[in-house]
């Protein structure tokens, strides 16, 4: 059975499906959804009070017996799910191989070994009871109500040589300071289950400056937004949070199975609440770019738990794991680590834990942890048919990592919103909850207020800020790292004239208008001009754009101006296919095309080593400063490497406006960014 994409990247648009791939997405092996039958509303996010507990209590608890007196079970029913595609309106059954359903949290205290005991001494100085097992709730109350209001208080790092940082806190919480925020010096400095600490210290054995800064934040319970993810730092930082969010589940465990115990073997007073959970079981959502990813991540989480048995795992390796040795030679590093292995980027996986066990595959509903792609759990939470749409077992998730955040908005931002939106919602129905042990702020509606959200990215870009200011709401705090840039063009092979055009913008909206308008008055006619001068001469000149639909302006420009007609071009962007590329390719390299158009998201899934450049327009500045590196310092230099061009003819043209900051600073260096953006002198920067 073939399979039915929706908004599937490039890469997956042009590759082929292992048959292990077809019959997951046939199957419907990673979820079965939940027919949508309750009258809660799941919108009203502020609607109640943060001091009150009756009302919307009572108002759950009644919607949802009200729907089970109407003949809806506990239990989950298959169902047949609608994956429309473009243009067409098959049906795909949604059937689950290991043949799954929904259960019960059921459990025991033989469920926790001897070494499972908290130890009474290290609670007083351990995040998890102190904010989340244990917390005050009146303050709790006034923390949410200055979130809600935006009543944030800001304390920022001294600038370093090389990384700064930003805390903001609720006002009614104590004034913030990172003067005293202690870099930790390894896992022994974490408050850790004791079935972790000893895999904890293999993994781990030390943490440099910038690791145990993150370290002490995120087991602090803070939102964290990291944009300086490098290679380097990836396998430390993947450990890092695999053991914060096993450590985390464990604790939530076996805090659960005590009680159970308790309420089991006492008779308790009826002033003692136990509260102790959510509506549902899965704790910890990570949206990861690719299969691969994910494996490297079930990977860490194996190795910290070193579980006796693993339940479907010859098949988890069968459909995530694959010979990463596809590459040619002249691809980086970051392309390696982002594209090596299984890189497509449709899947979702569920990981249940028991005390000697870990199950993949396990429906959402028995599930620990999550780990999907954003395009994976857009589809399993049912696209855009509202009468397919579940997202009950996203209630209760109390830490979300988002991790390669720079390769999830090259293939679509829009699914990360679209999750972000649906997180720590009213569920639509009981799923067998015992509701007199829901923590309070579940119940009111608050708990996207309790969750953690941990972000990592190569760099920081307008959607990851929105991402910070609407969704990172944690009243513990919340921290953005900067990175100090001594700029891109300081690593470049060859020393070649770099000219950086400031035009004059007014707002966002009115951006894309204003920077074509600067393209065909200013740049276009000095291009015309040139190849009149010049016609015998292969120009060789290669317009680099970021965004699609700027590319698609621009082609249709110089298709139809008559101001071009003597101009010559072919175009590469990520739809093109394969044919028509090498024909693209060639032609340029030749000269029989003087200009070659070439999008960014081509450059990043494909990374072609284009021949013949001998000038650079770039329309927009990139995301990614490396990208320059490659555009600029690869294609001009192999040029001149290659051929007896004199290295003072290459030419580099960018344009730029008051928008761009945080692509500008990546290229030119902080100090720089702030003269180029400032400076009223003029609006024309040349660097050699």
């Amino acid at each position: 059975m073939s399979k039915k994409v929706f908004f599937n990247s490039t890469r997956t648009d042009e590759k082929k499906r292992s048959s292990s791939d077809q019959s997951e997405i046939a199957s419907g092996t990673d979820t079965e959804l939940v027919s949508s039958s309750g009258d809660t509303s799941n919108d009203e996010e502020d609607a109640t009070a943060a001091g009150s507990v009756t009302k919307p209590y009572t108002a759950l608890l009644r919607s949802l017996n009200d729907a089970t007196q109407r003949g809806h079970p506990q239990g989950k029913k298959r169902k047949r799910v609608e994956i429309i595609s473009p243009g067409k309106n098959d049906v795909v059954e949604d059937v689950d191989l290991v043949n799954e359903l929904e259960e019960a949290e059921d459990l025991e205290i033989s469920e926790l070994t001897d070494d499972d005991g908290d130890d009474e001494a290290e609670k007083g100085h351990d995040p998890f009871h102190l904010q989340v097992d244990n917390p005050d709730e009146s303050e709790i109350a006034r923390m949410i109500d200055d979130v809600k209001h935006k009543r944030w208080l800001l304390a920022k790092s001294a600038d370093e040589s090389e990384w700064s940082s930003s805390l903001m806190v609720p006002a009614s919480s104590n004034k913030p300071s990172l003067s005293g925020t202690r870099s930790l010096r390894g896992t022994q400095d974490i408050s850790l289950k004791q079935r972790l600490k000893l895999p904890a210290a293999r993994l781990l054995p030390a943490f440099d400056k910038i690791i145990g800064s993150l370290a002490s934040d995120i087991s602090s319970y803070r939102d964290v937004l990291f944009p300086s993810r490098t290679h380097g730092y990836a396998e430390d930082l993947r450990k890092l949070i695999c053991l914060h969010s096993l450590n985390h589940v464990f604790k939530t465990r076996d805090k659960v199975i005590k009680n159970n115990c308790r309420s089991a073997n006492e008779i308790l007073d009826e002033d003692i609440d136990l509260r102790d959970q959510g509506f549902t079981r899965p704790k910890v959502l990570i949206l990861l770019p690719t299969r691969q990813s994910c494996a490297k991540y079930v990977s860490t989480i194996t190795s910290l738990t070193e579980a006796e048995q693993q339940e479907n795992k010859k098949r988890f390796q069968d459909s995530y794991t694959q010979d990463d040795g596809h590459f040619s030679n002249d691809k980086p590093e970051d392309f390696r680590d982002l594209f090596g292995g299984n890189d497509d980027d449709m899947f979702r996986l569920g990981l249940k834990f028991t005390r000697k066990t870990i199950k993949f595959f396990a429906q959402f509903y028995n599930s620990d942890i999550i780990l999907a792609s954003p395009l994976g759990l857009r589809m399993a939470l049912g696209a855009e048919n509202p009468k397919h749409q579940d997202h009950d077992y996203l209630s209760s998730i109390e830490i979300v990592i988002v991790d390669h955040s720079d390769a999830l908005a090259m293939q679509n931002w829009e699914h990360v919103e679209y999750i972000f939106d649906r997180l720590n919602l009213q569920p639509k129905e009981a799923h067998g909850c015992d509701f007199s042990r829901v923590r309070h702020w579940y119940l009111n509606n608050n708990a996207k207020y309790i969750r953690q959200t941990i972000v990592f990215s190569a760099f920081n870009f307008p959607s990851l800020n929105k991402l910070f200011i609407r969704h990172m709401l944690n009243i513990t705090g919340k921290i953005k790292y900067h990175k100090i840039y001594d700029g891109m063009i300081l690593e470049l092979s060859i020393q070649v004239a770099q000219k950086f055009s400031r035009y004059s913008t007014t707002s966002p909206s009115t951006d894309p208008e204003e920077r074509f308008n600067y393209f065909t008055t200013v740049v276009i006619p000095s291009l015309t001009k040139h190849s009149r001068a010049s016609r015998d001469n292969k120009q060789g000149i290669l317009i680099y754009l970021p965004i699609y639909a700027d590319f698609l302006r621009v082609r249709n420009y110089l298709a139809t101006s008559p101001s071009t007609q003597n101009m010559s071009f072919g175009s590469i962007s990520e739809y093109t296919p394969l044919n028509d590329v090498t024909r693209a390719r060639s032609h340029f390299f030749s000269g029989r095309h003087s200009v070659l158009l070439y999008t960014e998201r081509a450059h990043h899934f494909r990374r072609y080593h284009l021949k013949g450049v001998k000038s650079v327009i770039m329309y927009g500045l990139p995301e990614n400063p490396l990208f320059y590196k490659e555009v600029v310092g690869g294609y001009l230099g192999s040029t001149v490497a290659e051929t007896d061009m004199d290295a003072s003819i290459a030419s580099v043209r960018v344009l730029f406006s008051r928008l761009d900051v945080l692509k500008l600073e990546r290229i030119v260096g902080t100090k720089r960014c702030t003269l180029l953006m400032n400076d009223k002198n003029g609006d024309t920067f040349d660097f050699v």
